[in-house]
């Protein structure tokens, strides 16, 4: 979806529910085609697409926040996703998410002050014979290690 600086939020919105008018279930491609286009889903979005879908803001709100990959505040400019699936679990990615949450002063899902870095969890990150795994940007690693976790956070122990 492009648009224009100018465009107001409500704007962009109905643009987006109407390139998805005929859609059935239109709901989960517009949430979509949203987090491409503002990179979150503002809350303010949730009473326009309840009344141009006809559903009920808790019924987007619910599924707002039911699937992870559909964030509420922007983002920070690094997001680090570091994975709990069983098989990281075991070889230590509790640790490493309380490593990142202590070296960054910020829970899950939350963005540091300087929006640097945006910490998250997933579950699966697909690479589970190297874990635990952690996700920077785009760049995948394995196998890392506390201080490892250190450095590819920008922080020093």
């Amino acid at each position: 979806m492009t648009s224009s600086p100018t465009q107001s939020l409500e704007d962009r919105v109905r643009s987006v529910v109407a390139r998805h008018a005929d859609d059935r279930g239109a709901l989960l491609p517009i949430l979509h085609s949203l987090m491409e286009d503002l990179g979150h889903i503002d809350p303010a979005v949730i009473p326009i697409l309840a009344d141009e879908l006809n559903l009920s803001r808790a019924d987007v709100h619910g599924v707002v926040t039911f699937y992870h990959d559909f964030r509420q505040s922007a983002p920070g400019r690094t997001t680090v996703r570091i994975c709990r699936a069983e098989a990281c679990q075991a070889v230590g990615a509790a640790e490493l998410v309380e490593r990142a949450r202590n070296r960054l002063g910020v829970g899950l899902g939350e963005t540091t002050p300087d929006g640097a870095i945006t910490l998250e969890q997933v579950f699966c990150l697909g690479n589970c014979a190297t874990g635990p795994s952690v996700q920077v940007g785009d760049r995948l690693y394995g196998r890392v290690a506390p201080q490892q976790l250190d450095r590819l956070l920008g922080v020093s122990t």
